[in-house]
């Protein structure tokens, strides 16, 4: 689910919001003179190339053109003189020009190039926590339910209760195998627990002696443009509906606490469950409809190009490490929407990045951090970056330059990773196209390929274990007893 500024998925971003910005060219240092330090020497040969860029002259300057012929009227002749005149106040013009061009280029090079801070502002210290917090842990070995949580818990200040959300999945979970015991499946089994929250998610059941309602996709700000909380985990416990974003979240939450093998998996715009059955193969588990999709069902949105595959940015099995780098991501744009861009959003997409290279969702926020701190130091710069005339200005300040080139690498990184970019139209058809009837009956049939597997592999572990209760009792029975004797009797 990532789109323009906001992602995904996330997930959950566009490209059309990182739009490139046209090459600004490097000026030569014979035509601008040495502008490396306070001694820029004369710029009177590169005159004629910089007159398009020449600042407004101060209103003292701007003489009117009538002078001259004010002058005639009265009879005086004056030309020499005024021609005299008009020279020395173009020299003196030029001379104000060049002390302006001078300071502005000195000012630009030596002004900040990182994007303003938005520390002032409250609730930032929340994500700074935030961020510390979860550096703090170990990326191979920690609870995804505290991870989330305390993301979710920065965007509202930090006044969430951790010790409630935690005992609610823990709640749930024990809940979930008293559930397996009762309808006598087997709790060691990873297949029967995924599908036991397979059924939670998709079908309404008893749980604790309450009634269960099956979770709802919520087709209304999925993305969370304008709520972001939309994307949390905590409005789906709290509404009952969700996307593929907070939906895939509390699941692994749920298997983790059931201590169940299960995978968080990407695709454009969409993140998903997988997990391996009996058979050895992975399994994929939509939660947005409660189907069992195949990889084909996948592939053909049409945004998922061979190059993405090769790269395993799409339909692979997230590790640890690349789920907290996830994490981090999240993290990011929770801040993003609350606040904007500053250096420190950069901070934590290097971490996600440093975590999960490859992740195409930290990948393309940072181009979007990038395009932000460009755009900002144009700004500054005086530097319309909508007018490609004017942005060649911008050649002036190596430091620009170099964000700029720096601008156009993460976009080949981002295109070389094999991104395509789906529209929110798209992965809406998409997303309706899998509830076809061909793919529920394909769903339906490969849920009940499973469950009978289990079945049969549960029929096989009793006939086992009863086997070898038969054995134990026939050799017991078949040792030879001995007697105690009585010394007295001998």
């Amino acid at each position: 689910m990532m789109k323009k500024l906001y992602v995904f998925l996330l997930l959950y971003l566009s490209m059309a919001s990182v739009g490139q910005i046209p090459s600004f060219p490097t000026p030569q240092a014979s035509s601008l003179g040495n502008y490396s330090n306070n001694n820029y020497g004369s710029i009177t040969n590169g005159r004629s190339a910089q007159r398009n860029y020449e600042p407004s002259l101060p209103s003292s300057y701007q003489k009117s053109p009538n002078t001259v012929q004010q002058n005639n009227v009265y009879g005086l002749n004056t030309r020499p003189q005024n021609d005299a005149v008009m020279r020395e106040i173009e020299q003196d013009m030029a001379e104000v020009r060049e002390m302006q061009f001078r300071k502005w280029v000195e000012d630009g090079r030596n002004m900040s190039y990182d994007l303003p801070p938005l520390s002032g502002k409250a609730g930032t210290k929340a994500y700074y926590d935030a961020f510390n917090k979860i550096s703090g842990m170990d990326s191979e070995n920690y609870s995804l339910a505290d991870v989330n949580f305390t993301v979710e818990n920065a965007f509202y200040d930090n006044k969430q209760d951790i010790t409630k959300f935690k005992a609610g999945i823990q709640k749930t979970a024990k809940q979930l195998l008293q559930k397996m015991k009762e309808m006598k499946q087997d709790t060691e089994s990873n297949v029967s627990k995924n599908l036991m929250l397979f059924e939670y998610f998709s079908k309404d059941m008893t749980l604790g002696g309450k009634v269960h309602e099956a979770f709802e996709y919520d087709f209304k700000d999925y993305m969370g443009e304008k709520d972001y909380s939309k994307m949390f985990v905590s409005k789906l416990l709290k509404t009952g509906s969700g996307q593929c974003h907070s939906m895939p979240l509390y699941y692994l939450m749920l298997a983790e606490e059931m201590n169940t093998e299960t995978y968080l998996s990407l695709a454009p715009n969409h993140s998903y469950i997988r997990f391996v059955d009996d058979e050895g193969k992975l399994r994929n588990i939509e939660l947005t409809n409660g189907m069992f999709p195949t990889d084909n069902a996948f592939l053909e949105s049409g945004y998922i190009k061979s190059e993405a595959l090769q790269n395993k940015i799409y339909m692979e099995n997230l590790s640890k490490k690349e789920l907290l780098g996830m994490a981090y991501f999240d993290l990011a744009r929770g801040y993003v929407h609350k606040f904007g861009y500053d250096e420190f959003v950069n901070k934590v997409i290097d971490k996600a990045l440093e975590l999960y290279p490859n992740g195409i969702a930290p990948n393309m926020e940072k181009a979007n951090v990038d395009r932000a701190r460009l755009i900002s130091v144009l700004q500054r710069l005086g530097i319309d970056p909508d007018d490609k005339r004017d942005l060649e200005k911008a050649g002036y300040f190596p430091k620009a330059v170099e964000q700029f080139k720096e601008l156009n690498e993460q976009f080949n990184t981002i295109d070389n990773l094999g991104y395509a970019e789906m529209p929110a139209s798209a992965y809406e058809s998409w997303l309706a196209g899998l509830k076809t009837e061909k793919n529920k009956q394909e769903s339906e049939a490969l849920a009940e390929r499973m469950r009978l597997y289990q079945l049969q592999k549960q029929k096989e572990r009793q006939e086992q274990e009863n086997l070898k209760k038969a054995q134990e009792k026939k050799k017991q029975e078949q040792k030879p007893r001995y007697f105690p004797i009585d010394p007295n009797k001998l």
